[in-house]
């Protein structure tokens, strides 16, 4: 997938996801959870529960694209859930 250039949302889930959701299961995540639109062209991100691993879910104007990355060794560094 090519992306025009320009600025993107970007969200991050701070809690962890159930990790064998795949497009739909993460599209109702983004829909339910974070009250946002997975068809805004947003760029939402979610890991697991070991930390090792990301998935990445946007709209590429065509359908929705799903990257999974998993790390060989390490964590990826993540924010904690904000306190209001």
């Amino acid at each position: 997938m090519i992306l025009p250039g320009g600025a993107y949302h970007v969200y991050l889930a701070t809690r962890p996801i159930d990790f064998p959701k795949g497009h739909a299961g993460l599209s109702l995540v983004v829909q339910t959870v974070l009250g946002r639109d997975p068809y805004s062209g947003a760029i939402f991100v979610f890991r697991s529960k070991r930390g090792d691993r990301i998935k990445i879910l946007v709209w590429g104007q065509t359908g929705l694209v799903l990257v999974y990355k998993h790390l060989e060794g390490g964590q990826f560094q993540w924010p904690g859930p904000l306190t209001v």
